[in-house]
């Protein structure tokens, strides 16, 4: 198994972080996915599942007895101790996920891998995956994006970005920031350089670009 460089992807929510993350699997980065590992997790038929409605009780299931994440997010988003408890019931089993797929890719022999998650900070995770990538944006524009997005109200909107690390502690723990307050084209391009400058510093080739 060759050694592979894990590096970090961050923002708060609605940032465009996943614009990010899309561009850099364009690229030919393999990118790790905390929001799909912690789905993967929660899985109807998983004991992750199962752990979730033992906290939280039925109310969290869907018709189909999956998860109703959106359910289940408006409990957590609203009470700290709600979401401390479903953190405790997610993150040893994505840091197990993700380390078996760290794995995996290392096998097949990629030099370089990103990390994408909303939660780095505010984890204590920062160094374990540098250089970090941090997408930051202004809170008004924040607010409005994760409205449309999700099709909330602005009070919930802030509740939800309340949650996590403040921008000024994003800002802090950053190696790479990307303000992402212009047009999708900006952001990508912003992508790309960043891209070329962690591989220029880690001593790999560049990846081709997206034609």
């Amino acid at each position: 198994m060759g050694a592979m460089h894990l590096f970090g992807l961050t923002g708060g929510i609605a940032s465009g972080k996943s614009t990010v993350g899309a561009r850099f699997r364009a690229r030919g980065i393999p990118v790790i996915d905390a929001d799909e590992v912690a789905r993967a997790v929660v899985a109807k038929g998983t004991e992750g599942l199962a752990a979730v409605v033992a906290a939280f009780g039925g109310r969290v299931l869907a018709d189909d007895g999956s998860l109703d994440r959106k359910v289940l997010g408006n409990l957590v988003f609203a009470d700290p101790n709600a979401r401390a408890t479903l953190n405790g019931i997610t993150h040893p089993r994505v840091a197990v996920e993700t380390a078996a797929r760290q794995e995996a890719l290392a096998a097949a022999g990629h030099p370089l891998a990103c990390y994408e998650a909303a939660l780095l900070i505010e984890l204590g995770l920062a160094d374990a995956f540098r250089p970090l990538v941090v997408v930051d944006l202004p809170r008004p524009i924040q607010e409005e994006r994760l409205c449309e997005r999700d099709g909330i109200d602005r009070a919930e909107a802030s509740r939800r970005i309340d949650a996590q690390a403040t921008p000024k502690d994003r800002r802090a723990a950053a190696d790479f920031l990307l303000t992402n307050i212009g047009p999708r084209e900006e952001l990508l391009a912003d992508a790309d350089a960043t891209l070329n400058a962690i591989t220029d510093r880690l001593g790999l080739p560049r990846q081709p670009a997206v034609v």
